[in-house]
């Protein structure tokens, strides 16, 4: 297979947030810069949150204007509201993420919102968003599944996707958050999304909660879907989401595409490397397959 699959790199963002490790500003950017060394060309370097909500994200604003500009990265940063636009456009982010709600429990305790009122919310910013230049994308939070109201209505889903194409975004993610999703169920939300949604590209985020994450970036590749989030070593998880751990590792993402003949520019040997770094400077194991295991034998 000739096809590219390209992975946005979550680790320095959604990866860390939820750590129970501490990594300085400065560790961060090592981090950042190893993943850089590994290929990563996207990633989400920051979230602009309530620091009272989210603490490991505070010095988001310090992490932007440490990176280096000179090279190709897009660094990504996270907002849920206009204020968090605002401090993004100010440190120069390179795109903007803004998050959907599809639950009403997991939207009240994460951002204060209803589903409706977090596409109200987007609505608003998207024009600060656009008149500055700067790429949007969005992410519907709990799109599978809430930890506090169970099921999520597709139909929430793809009236959320509709919105989101109406106020600009040029891609649009859909977030297992809580690592529920089946392979079936991902093939059946993605086709009513790209119905409701059909000029806004596709990219998936899964959680590893359950073990099937690998599985359902299989299913959304054999979709479609040529963009898939992940995390070095697969650290992370929300906060706001009980139980919710980590994401699915990057390199083990990279090896399984890498195998069936896909390629993502990345280089596996390097994200291992960089898996076993955050280990001593996290203070914890990892839970990637691939920084135990080591890729093919050869």
């Amino acid at each position: 297979m000739s096809r590219r699959i390209d992975i946005v790199e979550v680790g320095p963002r959604d990866g860390l947030q939820n750590d129970p490790g501490n990594l300085t500003t400065q560790q961060k950017l090592e981090f950042i810069t190893r993943l850089e060394e590994a290929g990563v060309r996207r990633m989400e370097s920051g979230s602009f949150v309530s620091p009272k909500a989210v603490p490991k994200m505070a010095d988001s604003t310090e992490v932007f204007a440490g990176v280096d500009r000179s090279k190709p990265t897009r660094h990504i940063a996270l907002a849920l509201n206009e204020k968090g636009v605002r401090r993004a456009i100010d440190a120069k982010a390179d795109e903007i993420n803004f998050v959907l709600v599809a639950g009403e429990g997991f939207g009240k305790r994460n951002q204060g919102m209803s589903p409706s009122e977090s596409a109200d919310m987007l609505m608003q910013c998207a024009p600060l968003i656009h008149e500055v230049g700067i790429p949007l994308s969005a992410t519907i939070s709990v799109a599978f599944g809430d930890p506090y109201d169970g099921e999520v209505d597709p139909l929430v889903v793809g009236n959320l996707a509709a919105r989101a194409q109406r106020a600009g975004v040029g891609e649009l993610a859909l977030g297992d958050t809580i690592g529920v999703a089946t392979p079936w169920q991902v093939r059946s939300l993605i086709e009513r999304v790209s119905m409701e949604a059909p000029d806004v590209f596709l990219r998936m985020h899964f959680h590893d909660t359950r073990g099937a994450a690998l599985a359902n970036v299989a299913a959304a590749v054999d979709a479609g879907v040529d963009v898939i989030d992940a995390s070095c070593g697969g650290i992370g998880g929300c906060p706001f989401a009980p139980a919710a751990t980590g994401n699915v590792a990057t390199e083990d993402v990279v090896y399984m595409l890498e195998r069936a003949g896909f390629e993502t520019g990345l280089d596996l040997g390097k994200l291992i490397e960089t898996a076993k770094w955050l280990e001593t400077v996290l203070g914890h194991d990892v839970s990637s397959s691939l920084s135990k295991a080591g890729g093919f034998p050869a």
